[in-house]
């Protein structure tokens, strides 16, 4: 039950934050944001709902869709995750370029938004260009009068006092001269004779006709106002701007990682499906009887019939199978996810394994797993010729010598009390013998060690099945595939020849293990 909850809370939170970067920061309130919502609610029940009902028959339809989305979720998390890096890179450069451009504008936000107010009092007109202030202060709206100070209008009106002094002088003087050669009357004050021009504020433009005097110039909008002059953007316009940029990088992150996910499944589907690799191993025994070195095994495991496989995965695996005309087969666990109701016909072609000293079959965690159990299973193989090596051994005898071969149930028949017994697979036997172990997982060779097993032939782990998977598989497994060793005792891991859950492999394409045996000093 507690493994249950932690898959639910991680498909949870996974879909979660698959939502944040597909959905949410990249899409503007509105449809197309529920639609894509729904959809992902949608997936988020699909996943949990494939891995509880898949195994049965009337689940087997939500298999393909189910499975494949669980693969392309997860690589779509693991791509986003990588790109989380770049991403907020990309955000934080926009950042400083947006801080850079506002204090660059700052003073024609200023102008602008004098500009406005004072457009919107009606009191002066507004240009489309900005001049110097009086003074030399900030630049302010082309055709607005600017507030002038106490000291310039002194400075003005005595300037206005010596100009008409002046003209009076000029003007006295021409007047006495015009007088002495004409009768023509000389005014008085000779300044209040000259036109009067009208006042700046109430010039017209020749070009431009003024509006009535009772009408109102019409106020702009924010946007008008703030672009009052050529290359000013308003806030508003900024923002837009900025939002703009930011959807660019989270969407480019989106179809990065849409595209990285899809590729990636559709490269893993292929292999998975595909023929398996024939992988050639020779492991050197150091207390191997000479006789027995060229000894081979076929190695297969975790094929996994089920209902995403067919009637031809398992011909397949027996045709490649039969033509490496090994000595022994070794098929080790985790053959089934199904009854022999369910899976019985896939399983028929097992009836034509070949080899010197036949097939040999141990339990793996998924016989376990079936609604009936292993021991249908193994009655079933044993009509097709494989014969289960339920806690028990037998004698292999080849070119004059003796090799012990044993096979333990898995450790996950030990909650049906059905489990591993080593004592009485390897109990009583001559140590002076070679012995290899037929066992489903690598965990179970540190026992096999305390047993003096020379060589453990194990699956389970897939080799991962999907990078990086492969990473996580060392914290409970201490081989991952290939040949290790644990405590003395020499351990080959096959990564399978089938698939389980998503019909996908990453990193780790499907394996028939042809492994001969040989002496250590030969």
């Amino acid at each position: 039950m507690g493994f249950v909850s932690l898959v639910f809370a991680a498909v949870v939170l996974i879909h979660y934050y698959l939502w944040r970067r597909l959905v949410g920061s990249t899409t503007r309130p509105g449809r197309t944001r529920r639609v894509l919502t729904w959809v992902i609610v949608g997936l988020g029940v699909l996943a949990p709902v494939t891995l509880i009902v898949s195994r049965s028959a009337w689940g087997h339809f939500l298999a393909w869709p189910g499975f494949f989305w669980l693969a392309v979720m997860f690589y779509l998390f693991v791509f986003l995750v990588v790109l989380e890096v770049p991403r907020a890179v990309a955000l934080l450069v926009l950042r400083v370029l947006e801080r850079r451009a506002g204090r660059r504008h700052a003073p024609d936000r200023v102008a602008a938004r004098r500009a406005a107010r004072a457009e919107s009092d009606g009191s002066v007109p507004v240009s489309d260009g900005f001049e110097p202030g009086p003074d030399g202060s900030e630049p302010v709206p082309a055709g607005t009068v600017p507030a002038f100070t106490a000291e310039v209008a002194e400075a003005r009106e005595v300037s206005g006092a010596r100009e008409a002094s002046r003209a009076r002088e000029v003007l006295g003087a021409a007047g006495a001269v015009v007088a002495a050669g004409s009768r023509t009357a000389v005014p008085a004050d000779p300044v209040s004779a000259l036109p009067q021009s009208e006042p700046e504020s109430q010039r017209e433009s020749p070009s431009e006709p003024q509006p009535p005097s009772d009408s109102r110039p019409e106020p702009r909008t924010g946007a008008e106002s703030g672009s009052a002059s050529e290359g000013v953007v308003s806030p508003a316009g900024r923002r837009e701007r900025a939002m703009s940029r930011r959807l660019f990088i989270t969407r480019t992150a989106a179809v990065v990682a849409g595209t990285g996910a899809l590729g990636t499944v559709g490269f893993g589907v292929r292999t998975a499906l595909g023929d398996p690799v024939v992988e050639s191993v020779e492991v050197a025994l150091p207390r191997l009887d000479p006789r027995l070195s060229g000894l081979r095994f076929a190695v297969v495991s975790d094929i996994h019939l089920g209902p995403l496989t067919g009637l031809g995965h398992a011909e397949r695996i027996v045709r490649m199978v039969n033509a490496l005309q090994a000595d022994v087969v070794a098929v080790v666990g985790d053959l089934v996810d199904g009854t022999v109701a369910e899976l019985g016909p896939l399983a028929r072609p097992l009836r034509g394994l070949e080899s010197r000293y036949g097939a040999y079959f141990v339990t793996g965690n998924h016989e376990y797993y079936t609604a009936n159990g292993p021991r249908e299973w193994i009655e079933e193989l044993r009509e097709l010729g494989v014969r289960p090596l339920v806690n028990e051994r037998v004698e292999i005898a080849h070119a004059g010598a003796v090799l012990d071969l044993a096979g333990v149930n898995d450790v996950a028949g030990a909650a049906s009390d059905d489990g591993p017994d080593f004592e009485r697979a390897l109990g009583g036997r001559d140590r002076s013998r070679s012995t290899v172990l037929l066992a489903h997982q690598p965990v179970q060779a540190a026992e096999a060690a305390r047993h003096g097993v020379d060589l453990q032939l194990s699956g389970h782990t897939h080799g991962g099945q999907m990078v990086p998977f492969n990473l996580v598989v060392p914290l409970q497994q201490p081989v991952v595939s290939g040949l290790g060793e644990v405590d003395g005792t020499r351990v080959y891991v096959t990564r399978g020849a089938g698939f389980w859950g998503p019909p996908v492999r990453v990193g780790a394409p499907p394996e028939i293990t042809l492994l001969e045996l040989r002496n250590e000093k030969l």
